[in-house]
Formats: C-alpha cells, sequence, structure tokens
C-alpha cells in the first residue's frame, strides 16, 4: 500500500475549535494519528456560530467558496473557511453560510429548542463537503463520517457522485455517537435530500424523520460502521442487530483505538 493513502474525515466538531460531545476528541486525535503513520488527511467540519474565527484565526479561501448548494427549492451560498491545529501540522476546512451557522449555538438555541432547520444545516453540510473536496481536486480513498450530521455522505457517495472521478473509488466509514435528540422533522425532509440519481427507495431509512432515521441512512451505504460504545443509552441498540451484510465493529475510545481504526482503513482498501 503506498504511504500516499488518502483519508477524508468529516465530523460535527473537532478540538480545540468546538467541543460538545466525545466526537470532537476522536476528530482531534485520529487524524494526526493517522497522518504520523504517513497518510494523507483533509479534515471538514461545520463553522458554528460558537468558533471564534479571530481567536482561532480562521479565513476564507476565496478559490473554494462562492459554490451554491441546493436545499429544497433554495440555494444558498457556501463560504469555505481555514485554520490550522496549534501544534499539529493540521488544516481544518470549515463549511460555512451566513443563514445556518452564524448563529451563536450548534444545534439547539439558547432555551434548549432544538434548531426546526437543523435537517436543512445538515444537508448543506454534507452536500458542501463533497462539493468541496471536488474543488480541491483531492481524491480521497477513505471518507470517513463521525456523528449523525455527516450521515448523508455515505448515501451521495453512492448515488449522486458514484461515477465522479473524484469519488468514484472512495470508501466510507460511519462512525456513530450517542448524540440522540428528540425532535422530528417535517414531511419535506426527503425532497430535500434528494439529489440526482437518487431513487425515493434509497431515502426510505429517512422516512422516520428523526435521529434513527438520520443513523439509519448512514448505516445503510456506509461501506464499515462503527459503534462509539458497546451499548448505546437509547434505542440505537436496536438498529445494529439488523445488519448482517456489512462490518459493524465497536471501536471504544482508549489507547488502542488508533490502531483499530488504522487496520480498518487497511481492510477497505483490501
Amino acid at each position: 500500500m503506498s504511504n500516499k493513502f488518502r483519508i477524508l474525515y468529516v465530523a460535527s466538531e473537532i478540538n480545540p475549535f468546538l467541543q460538545t460531545s466525545e466526537v470532537a476528541e476522536l476528530v482531534r486525535k485520529l487524524p494526526q494519528a493517522m497522518q504520523e503513520r504517513g497518510m494523507e488527511i483533509r479534515i471538514l467540519v461545520p463553522r458554528f456560530g460558537l468558533i471564534n474565527e479571530r481567536k482561532n484565526r480562521l479565513h476564507e479561501v476565496v478559490r473554494l467558496s462562492g459554490i451554491n448548494i441546493a436545499v429544497g427549492e433554495e440555494e444558498k451560498p457556501l463560504v469555505i473557511k481555514v485554520a490550522s491545529i496549534p501544534n499539529a501540522k493540521l488544516q481544518v476546512y470549515f463549511i460555512d453560510n451566513e443563514d445556518y451557522f452564524h448563529r451563536k449555538y450548534v444545534f439547539y438555541d439558547k432555551e434548549n429548542n432544538f434548531y426546526e432547520d437543523n435537517d436543512e444545516r445538515a444537508i448543506f453540510f454534507c452536500k458542501g463537503v463533497l462539493e468541496t473536496v471536488k474543488k480541491l481536486g483531492w481524491a480521497p480513498d477513505v471518507v470517513h463520517c463521525n456523528d449523525w450530521i455527516t450521515s448523508l455522505i455515505p448515501m451521495y457517495l453512492k448515488t449522486t457522485y458514484k461515477n465522479d472521478p473524484i469519488f468514484k473509488n472512495a470508501k466510507s466509514v460511519f462512525t456513530v455517537y450517542d448524540t440522540p435528540f428528540s425532535h422530528k422533522f417535517d414531511g419535506d425532509l426527503l425532497d430535500k435530500v434528494k439529489m440526482m440519481d437518487i431513487d425515493d427507495s434509497a431515502l426510505s431509512p429517512l422516512k422516520s424523520g428523526d435521529f434513527e432515521g438520520f443513523v439509519k441512512v448512514g448505516i445503510e451505504y456506509a461501506d464499515a460502521v462503527i459503534k462509539s460504545e458497546v451499548e448505546f443509552k437509547n434505542g440505537l441498540n436496536a438498529l445494529f442487530k439488523n445488519i448482517e451484510d456489512k462490518k459493524v465493529d465497536t471501536i471504544e475510545k482508549g489507547d488502542n483505538c488508533e490502531e483499530s481504526y488504522f487496520n480498518l482503513y487497511n481492510e477497505l482498501m483490501g
């Protein structure tokens, strides 16, 4: 295997820019560990409004910005920002848009109400990631998606983007975290998610319009699925009992998790 193996990490958050869950810590450590093993890395996360641009020295990447991303009937401009992780040779690309990411909270407002448009934010983020990587002209071998907000990417890779020269050989990994929400999205969710070459049956896992629906679609289309816990606190456990046709591994946090992921990536690339 050439050591120029390319891994794209997509996640809801990353240390030190934002940490609200365990996702941030894993996505901080894992890319660096893989880079130290000779792999080429890119990292993309949303630019939530909590992330202080001045303090973290984010700046816009003009050559990557300016694409419009369709979410249902609307098109919204994509802005890409970049910053470096202190004390690591890693850059993080941030997906930004004024309507979706400039509020000062992540998924809940200050009264702890779940944002009604979190579905649109997820769709914009997932499409924005794929379009940004296309613009970079950087073809990943593995796309490692972390948390529910990234769950549409494995489906888009197997449908709309399957013949795209940048993605046609990419394998996807989806790591599921215990980050549930109780909100149900409206009936037009499927229309918003839909893209070219996606028939309605592909979207059936999302019909429930809830957290489990997003997780289900990620599980269905990813080439490998990882549980971040042996047992989840909520109803997620049942989802994993019904998967026969693909690898579901449990990789818990700990000193060995990097080795486990390294082996998984190698196995996927076969």
